[in-house]
């Protein structure tokens, strides 16, 4: 077994996506946010996308070296075309407007298009929650080329994972972040359920006939994702397809050969507000704390966000 240090890692992983095209900045950002999504526990965005991310690069679907961009802005809204970019660039330049907008105006919204895969969405919470602002982060449109997930009771295919992501500051104990999929698991985990020969748990997908399973292989079949929490987790699902796609306008920037499968379509709504809004940090932090002091050191300090451990299905 090879083993390298993160350091290690990043630098390799930066050098494999120079090679293939990208600009020094994009792929060293890229290769922060995989590696910090493996050192978070979240291997399902980590750095196995690499290969993937290559492909697309040679397939034309995602371009390396471009950069992020402003379509249009108001003091409290700004929508941002990735060009087709690095997700995780694209989204990191929207977090990034929409923090510098509600610093200024209290609240702001940004809507992300023409973005390939974005990553681990409670990135994007977390730079939020380390200028103390609450951030909400929904991601849909994934399904509309190749849907994955079916309508609750239903068996054909209607939309995707459509995940969605929640931050909110510790101040003096570590930060609360939400990360997961609407569907039960992840697409990544019914893959490697196949590879290993291990079933699912019950709830997690149905055969090509709608029929619950536990099956891996039925869902290579035809099968699809089943969402979480039944109807209401399938109602949530398809708000967030609201949020993301269509109130973002993601439709509209659809280009032939780019995206891929799942973001040709996709679109990224994020809301950023100031925590302390309506009563004072202190106020706000000492409610957020109760109950959760154990969290914090010796101390009484938060533990820095990168070093809790956390459970995604995402």
């Amino acid at each position: 077994m090879v083993l390298k240090s993160a350091d290690e890692l990043t630098e390799l992983v930066s050098r494999i996506l120079a090679a293939a095209g990208a600009s020094p900045d994009n792929a060293r950002g890229v290769a922060e946010h995989l590696v910090l999504a493996n050192l978070s526990g979240v291997d399902s965005h980590g750095v196995w996308h690499v290969k993937g991310y290559v492909e697309y690069i040679r397939e034309g679907q995602l371009d390396p070296a471009a950069r992020p961009e402003v379509v249009k802005e108001t003091p409290t809204s700004v929508q941002v075309s990735g060009h087709w970019t690095f997700g995780h660039i694209a989204a990191a330049f929207a977090m990034e407007r929409a923090i510098e907008k509600a610093a200024e105006n209290n609240v702001a919204l940004a809507a992300l298009v023409q973005s390939n895969h974005i990553g681990r969405l409670g990135h994007y919470v977390e730079m939020a929650a380390a200028k103390d602002m609450v951030a909400m982060v929904f991601l849909g449109g994934q399904g509309n080329k190749n849907p994955t997930a079916v309508p609750f009771g239903g068996r054909a295919k209607l939309m995707h994972t459509n995940p969605l992501a929640m931050g909110f500051p510790g101040g003096e104990v570590p930060p609360m972040f939400f990360d997961y999929a609407t569907t039960t698991v992840a697409g990544v985990k019914v893959v490697n359920a196949h590879r290993r020969q291990q079933e699912l748990p019950p709830g997690c997908i149905v055969d090509a006939e709608g029929r619950p399973t536990t099956d891996p292989a039925d869902f290579f079949k035809g099968g699809g994702h089943m969402a979480f929490g039944a109807h209401k987790g399938y109602a949530l699902m398809l708000a967030i397809d609201y949020l993301g796609r269509i109130v973002g306008g993601a439709d509209h920037f659809v280009e032939e050969n780019r995206g891929g499968l799942y973001d040709a379509y996709s679109g990224t709504l994020m809301i950023v507000f100031k925590a302390d809004l309506f009563q004072p940090f202190a106020a706000y932090a000492a409610a957020a704390g109760f109950r959760r002091g154990a969290g914090a050191g010796r101390s009484g300090r938060a533990r820095p966000s990168a070093a809790l451990p956390r459970r995604h299905s995402h």
